[in-house]
């Protein structure tokens, strides 16, 4: 496995200096992860940051009444948990697979450690930057597509257009991918059905892209 390649390729590393993705794939760690796997539950110390390489993750918090609340789905390229570099000791939501992915862990003190050095550390401050304008982006995304809209875009991303996709993803888990409640999203997918556009049954979805 090529990590040094498989970095220069995630849009969060892809302008960092050589040096400073060297010293990034030192201490990645690649790891697989089976569909339905946890990575680590809400309350556990946090002693490891992730990269998605590829599948999906789901971050969710569990309410006192025992719900679970999808929090976001993690797309390959994003990471996810650096929250414990600096805010919190301990995860503030849980990770679970929704499908078999590949994310490479990276130590909790080791990355620490490489922010000792300047070079590193301004390279990865200025992706700080570039992700908070990746989530200003999101929320104008949010504000300017209805969501049918990003239903459509989220699944043409995930899977092509395809006219049957069969999904690993639940229909709560879209629902948070798209920044809807579950209630909307099924509201939306009776009235496509009912004009023809989709028909999403159990993990069978069939869209007719000519009609949209």
């Amino acid at each position: 496995m090529n990590k040094e390649n498989i970095l220069r390729h995630i849009p969060l590393f892809e302008n960092i200096s050589q040096e400073s993705r060297a010293a990034l794939v030192d201490i990645s760690i690649p790891k697989t992860v089976k569909k339905k796997e946890p990575l680590f539950w809400e309350g556990d110390k946090g002693l490891t940051l992730y990269i998605l390489v590829k599948g999906n993750i789901r971050l969710f918090k569990t309410t006192s009444e025992g719900k679970e609340v999808v929090i976001k789905v993690v797309k390959p390229g994003e990471m996810f948990a650096e929250v414990v570099l600096f805010e919190q000791s301990r995860y503030p939501v849980s990770a679970v697979a929704l499908k078999e992915s590949l994310v490479f862990m990276i130590s909790k003190h080791q990355f620490t450690c490489l922010l000792e050095n300047e070079r590193f550390r301004n390279d990865f401050i200025g992706n700080v930057m570039k992700k908070l304008r990746y989530l200003t982006d999101q929320i104008q995304f949010l504000t300017t597509h209805d969501v049918e809209d990003r239903l459509f875009m989220f699944l043409e991303e995930q899977y092509g257009k395809k006219e049957r996709i069969v999904s690993s993803l639940s229909k709560k888990d879209v629902a948070a991918a798209i920044g809807a409640t579950p209630e909307t999203l099924s509201r939306l997918l009776l009235r496509l059905k009912n004009e023809g556009k989709v028909d999403w049954t159990g993990s069978d979805l069939h869209i007719n892209w000519n009609n949209l």
